[in-house]
């Protein structure tokens, strides 16, 4: 029997619906990567903050209930009324392909799925909350059920802090298993601290009580006596960097006495 094929197969999926109908594509699978694809996305805001010069402290925690908390000292999240009629929250994590970084001004440099990450995770999310402090007050919202649930901006008193914490639990009706490697998120945050000289990243693992911080003066160079702790050294490490106003580029290599050369690159 052939299936019916006229204008009523065709949808629209409004809001954060396709994010969770088609999860794959935008985070790639619903396994392990898509879930930790999701801590990156909210660390990879984290990281745009120090990357244009906004703080240098992020604290990530994998909480015993299974969610995953992101904090920093950047310049938090605008908390005024957007001009489409909602609170600027209700729009970064609500709303695909809105942000802070299709404009001049915002962000000279940019890491993550563009004005599409934020809103990803919530829709993938049973629950979402942010925090952020915010031209001298402190303010938190929470989301649930994918975002269709939408809660008040709270005004929670003044502070001297600036910043932002969302904390999410991630849907266990779409993932597979809703369970973080503790090794895949260090290496991971390893390695940016590495790339963001004297960034300060600390892992917590309330599941364990374990522990971890990253702090590294000395960037690249400091990767590499990383990757060669124990070998042979042959050459001391090579480290040149250049660019213009909108590209810049950072090397550094070492001979080691090996077979195999071992390539890294990062952007």
């Amino acid at each position: 029997m052939a299936v019916k094929y006229d204008e009523s197969s065709i949808k629209i999926l409004e809001g954060l619906e396709a994010v969770r109908k088609r999860p794959g594509m935008y985070i790639g699978s619903t396994d392990k990567r898509g879930l930790h694809h999701l801590v990156w996305e909210i660390v990879d805001n984290s990281m745009d903050e120090v990357i244009n010069g906004y703080g240098n402290y992020i604290k990530i925690i994998i909480h015993s209930d299974g969610s995953v908390s992101v904090s920093d000292e950047g310049r938090g999240v605008p908390v005024g009324m957007h001009e489409s009629g909602v609170s600027t929250p209700q729009v970064i994590y609500t709303i695909l392909h809105a942000g802070g970084k299709f404009t001049e001004g915002g962000y000279k440099v940019s890491g993550g799925l563009h004005g599409v990450g934020a809103s990803v995770v919530n829709a993938l999310s049973s629950w979402l909350e942010v925090t952020t402090c915010f031209n001298g007050n402190c303010y938190r919202m929470r989301f649930s059920d994918g975002g269709s649930k939408i809660g008040k901006l709270e005004n929670l008193g003044p502070t001297s802090k600036s910043g932002s914490k969302v904390r999410f639990l991630a849907d266990k009706s779409i993932f597979k298993k809703v369970e973080y490697n503790y090794a895949t998120i260090s290496e991971r945050l390893r390695e940016s601290a590495f790339l963001m000289f004297c960034l300060r990243i600390i892992l917590t693992d309330e599941r364990n009580n374990s522990k971890e911080e990253f702090c590294y003066q000395h960037g690249l160079q400091s990767f590499i006596d990383f990757l060669h702790e124990g070998k042979k050294i042959i050459s001391p490490v090579v480290v040149f960097k250049g660019g213009n106003d909108k590209i810049s580029a950072e090397c550094a290599f070492q001979f080691i006495d090996d077979y195999q050369e071992n390539t890294y690159s990062f952007v």
